[in-house]
């Protein structure tokens, strides 16, 4: 008798893998599947040539430069943060065909440069790109 007891005593003592197992292989699938369906966002930048001279793309663009210290300048103008969508709706009515060109400087943040593109899409102008300087 006590050895029967002793017996079934190791069998209930051992773990079944099987179902955890299954649960594992499971969730690998899901994830695999999953993880081909997740995209990035971002935006679309589009460059101006490289064989393209800065000073040409002045006089037929709009032309906006984005100093270290985040100061906006249109034609070597100070503009404030504010009047930038004003100021290129005025130029984009001058020349409709212009493209705008941010120029933005290494150290400037990327919040003022989104903050003129975004500007420039409320203006009208769809036009676009960012130019290195």
């Amino acid at each position: 008798m006590h050895r029967i007891v002793q017996e079934t005593q190791q069998e209930e003592d051992e773990v079944d893998l099987t179902p955890m197992l299954d649960v594992v292989f499971i969730m690998l699938i899901f994830f695999i599947v999953t993880a081909t369906f997740v995209k990035e966002i971002g935006i679309d930048v589009n460059s101006p040539d490289k064989n393209q001279n800065v000073k040409d793309a002045d006089k037929k663009s709009i032309v906006v430069q984005i100093t270290s210290r985040d100061r906006i300048k249109i034609r070597n103008r100070d503009i404030d943060f504010r009047a930038v969508r004003a100021n290129i709706e005025r130029l984009h009515a001058e020349t409709p065909d212009a493209p705008v060109v941010v120029q933005p400087h290494p150290e400037s943040t990327t919040n003022t440069t989104i903050h003129v593109m975004d500007a420039a899409r409320e203006a009208g102008v769809y036009n676009v790109s960012i130019a290195a300087t």
